[in-house]
């Protein structure tokens, strides 16, 4: 034999009818919400997204210079740095391209990729000579 479970009644019950708050008096409270005086904060600094080496080299490419952009940081995947030099060759109006982690564009092309960098919050850095 199976005995039926006990039912248990959801309607509240008698003893939970009565308001503990009906004792309480409302005098010397404000009328309604007191609205919060919203503080003036100053706009929050945009974080960098890393370190970038920009540096124009020659050697080793038959006396054509090249801007490379070295030492990214690691956790920017490599599709992002592959949008990133196709930005920049558009940008700089030349050729490029991505070797491993390393953006390769030709010519001297430091001042235009240093402020493409920093509008993408990247900390760019002149390396070399």
């Amino acid at each position: 034999m199976s005995r039926r479970p006990k039912k248990i009644s959801l309607d509240g019950g008698g003893g939970l009818s009565a308001n503990p708050f009906s004792s309480l008096k409302a005098g010397g409270l404000p009328d309604g919400p007191v609205a919060n005086p919203v503080k003036a904060s100053a706009p929050k600094a945009v974080k960098s997204k890393g370190r970038v080496e920009l540096r124009r080299e020659k050697a080793g490419r038959g006396g054509k210079t090249v801007t490379t952009l070295r030492e990214f940081p690691t956790h920017v995947p490599l599709g992002e740095l592959n949008q990133l030099t196709f930005d920049l060759k558009k940008a700089c109006a030349c050729g490029g391209s991505l070797k491993g982690r390393v953006i390769e564009l030709q010519g001297d092309v430091r001042e235009r990729v240093m402020n493409e960098l920093l509008q993408r919050n990247y900390r760019p850095v002149l390396a070399g000579g």
